[in-house]
């Protein structure tokens, strides 16, 4: 993968939802996607943790994007399905998801992220998903309030 389409996703994630939750992406290669979020007090449920949308989140989009990293630049990938562990609360400074591709078929991605809370340095894995993504051309996508095709 060269440098420009490296740059093109870090780029490209950082839109929409996910920018307005924080997502930064952090890391690109072949297959995978490492992503981070700094936690403010507009991550955190009722109990000061870290809301479990807020990792489903980023499980998601991670993975998406670790999918996009093996796709050509005329496809665009949709979820199709994810399912989430949580295994403890995370709180800390950060959390970070660290996304790869397990399986690449024709159409169908499966890939799995695993998030860690990062506090003082220190990792602890707080939830793992297994997402399965369909890549798209983007020139099939239709936005169906406009009827014009994606960019």
């Amino acid at each position: 993968m060269n440098r420009r389409r490296i740059d093109f996703l870090k780029q490209d994630f950082r839109q929409g939802f996910p920018a307005a939750c924080g997502l930064e992406a952090e890391e690109v290669g072949e297959g995978s996607f490492v992503s981070r979020l700094w936690l403010g007090r507009d991550h955190v449920q009722q109990d000061g943790f870290v809301h479990a949308g807020v990792m489903a989140t980023m499980a998601d989009h991670t993975a998406g994007y670790a999918a996009y990293t093996v796709v050509s630049e005329e496809m665009r990938i949709l979820t199709v399905e994810f399912k989430i562990n949580y295994f403890r609360p995370a709180s800390g400074e950060a959390v970070v998801c660290r996304s790869s591709v397990i399986s690449l078929g024709r159409r169908i991605i499966v890939a799995e992220s695993e998030v860690f809370s990062v506090s003082r340095s220190l990792e602890a894995r707080v939830a793992k998903a297994l997402v399965t993504l369909m890549a798209v051309p983007a020139a099939q996508l239709k936005d169906e309030a406009t009827g014009q095709a994606a960019e």
